[in-house]
């Protein structure tokens, strides 16, 4: 159903480059004339690469501001449901931007190939690398960071918007000053509310779901429960819910509860557990709302939270649940490139079958035909998702190591143990994780060291299980299936 957005009377003027609501024009994504982003910009290095596209560094070149410019592929955008998700993503960035804790809308182009979105640069980091450099940890640092992120929630809903997908890797540091605010990013998931509406879609990202999104029957206090989440490992290091596969995360959701008798635990005061315990409320009739969140003794600017230090095996655990996270896609890949010939015939012979114009990669098309002939009845949607979490280079098709890499996924630890070669060097990860331009080269070495538990240079597969089964798992639109 096609959302009518009604923007408050103060909404500021919107920038030279807005999206109408209405009158699209159907024959271009944005309903606009097509205009190449270089006359305006100047793109510069590669910044990362997520689901649905590129981030470039760019600068403006009336005024040499940098900025940071999303590229979209347009040949990704298969299904009209696609190019409306990029069209309302657009709008809730125009919507919101000017609101301090998120990163502000700046301008979007569409030319003949890509959609280019240009938004505030944020040089500061991501928010566990910034924890990790300051050292010093406390319930009151923890505070502060969970505080800022409820105020996002809070500003986002009484804007009339549902974030969906809130996780610690979507708020990022405006600078390396150390007072500096938290950027909530990537509103690629969200919706604009709709008053009595019940949410059905299965959004989200794995560890930070709400019961009642898997239930697909919510709304938005989704989001007050994935800051819940946030809190959960900001205090303890790692995620509340656990398990090697999505499903089994999913199972832990819906049946598990929440528990304090691990440490540290014990030494976290009970206002902090009292405040985890409103947030995670499985029931979101019960769950306590952002304003409830701010009013907490333990969240207020001088309240309840100690400056006491915390469990320093809180902030190395923070350490090592943000290597797996980086480290999970690289190492798959690395292993898919190093399997012989014998052991990828199968998967090399489906490929083979799907690439029917033996161009040397699938194309959404050839997936959904290949899937429908080994008799898959996965809906376009699904297909779509599918295609979307194996083109990990966002280049809108699946080559021959993103195939097997995806193929392999399904069955990752088992393939690595029955390998001949029984480790993964560290300078392989290197590559990878610059290929995938997933952390700069400052900051890879010390990423590979919190996997490289013994030191010597190689990931075994011990170390290799450990990586797999604790990192993190498929994000955005979940699929329960597999290549």
């Amino acid at each position: 159903m096609e959302v009518k957005i009604k923007f408050p009377k103060q909404q500021q003027q919107q920038p030279r480059n807005s999206i109408a609501v209405s009158n699209i024009n159907t024959n271009t994504v944005l309903g606009k004339a097509l205009e190449d982003i270089r006359s305006h910009y100047t793109l510069g290095k590669e910044l990362g690469r997520g689901r649905y596209g590129i981030t470039y560094l760019c600068t403006e070149n009336k005024t040499g501001q940098n900025y940071a410019c999303k590229l979209i592929l347009k040949r990704k955008l298969v299904t009209k449901n696609d190019k409306d998700d990029l069209r309302r993503e657009i709008q809730i960035l125009q919507h919101l931007s000017g609101q301090g804790n998120i990163v502000a809308f700046k301008d979007v182009f569409e030319d003949t190939q890509s959609v280019h979105v240009v938004m505030e640069l944020c040089v500061g980091g991501e928010l566990f690398d910034r924890i990790i450099a300051q050292g010093h940890y406390s319930e009151q640092a923890a505070a502060k960071i969970c505080r800022q992120v409820v105020e996002i929630v809070r500003v986002c809903h009484f804007m009339g918007v549902l974030h969906r997908n809130l996780k610690t890797e979507n708020f990022l540091l405006s600078s390396k000053d150390d007072d500096v605010m938290l950027k909530a990013t990537d509103f690629g998931l969200s919706v604009f509310i709709e008053e009595g509406r019940v949410y059905r879609d299965l959004v989200g990202s794995a560890y930070y779901v709400a019961p009642e999104v898997l239930r697909r029957n919510y709304g938005k206090e989704i989001d007050i429960w994935s800051a819940g989440i946030i809190l959960y490992i900001l205090l303890c290091g790692v995620p509340p819910f656990w398990a090697e596969t999505e499903s089994g995360i999913f199972d832990a959701i819906l049946n598990g509860g929440i528990h304090f008798d691990r440490d540290p635990w014990p030494s976290i005061s009970s206002s902090a557990k009292d405040l985890v315990r409103k947030m995670l409320n499985p029931d979101p009739m019960k769950r306590i709302t952002p304003e409830e969140v701010l009013e907490h003794p333990w969240m207020k600017e001088g309240g309840d939270a100690s400056d006491k230090p915390i469990d320093s095996a809180v902030l190395c655990r923070i350490k090592q649940f943000r290597a797996m996270n980086k480290l999970k896609k690289p190492a798959l890949k690395v292993t898919a490139q190093n399997m012989s010939e014998g052991e990828i015939k199968g998967f090399k012979a489906m490929f083979t079958n799907m690439d029917t114009d033996n161009s040397g990669s699938i194309t959404y098309e050839e997936l959904k035909t290949g899937l429908a002939q080994l008799g898959s009845k996965l809906t376009e949607a699904e297909v779509k998702q599918l295609m979307e979490a194996a083109d990990v280079d966002g280049n809108g098709t699946i080559d021959y190591t993103e195939f097997i890499t995806a193929t392999m996924n399904r069955h990752r630890l088992e393939t690595v143990k029955q390998r001949k070669i029984s480790y993964i060097t560290t300078d392989e990860l290197e590559t990878a994780m610059m290929e995938y331009g997933i952390a700069d080269e400052n900051s890879i070495n010390e990423i590979l060291s919190e996997v490289d538990t013994d030191n010597d240079g190689q990931i075994n597969y011990q170390e290799f299980c450990a990586m797999m089964k604790n990192g993190k798992t498929q994000q955005g639109k979940f699929s329960e299936f597999q290549i």
